[in-house]
């Protein structure tokens, strides 16, 4: 059973930038689309981001459009996020997970879907 561990969180200016990764062990990505999400303070987790596993469909949420960009290096099994122009309304913790990615409706959970633990992103002067 592969597991997923984000790391990259951290406290940043706004308009600052931080890049996320998403790393397995204990088996493969090559296979699996990984999306990430964003749960603020006091609320619902939301998909903003997912990337095919030949990164031939990659999704944003309208919020992060040319702010984010997502990507992978399988043979790293690792993706990443990275985050720019970054707002306060990005604060939350960002979890990664494995995913159906569409380009229309973004990352979906799924049964078999792997979780991270989360990484906290805080957004402040």
């Amino acid at each position: 059973q592969v597991q997923l561990v984000e790391s990259g969180g951290g406290l940043v200016q706004p308009g600052g930038s931080l890049r996320l990764s998403c790393t397995a062990s204990g088996g493969t990505l090559d296979y699996s689309a990984i999306g990430w999400f964003h749960q603020a303070p006091g609320k619902e987790r939301e998909g903003v981001s997912c990337i095919s596993s030949a990164s031939d469909i990659v999704y944003y949420v309208d919020s992060v459009k040319g702010r984010f960009t997502s990507s992978r290096d399988n043979a790293k099994k690792t993706a990443y996020l990275q985050m720019n122009n970054m707002k306060p309304e990005d604060t939350g913790v960002y979890y990664c997970a494995t995913v159906l990615c569409g380009p229309n409706y973004g990352p979906a959970e799924y049964g078999m879907s792997t979780w991270g633990k989360g990484t906290l992103v805080t957004v402040s002067s």
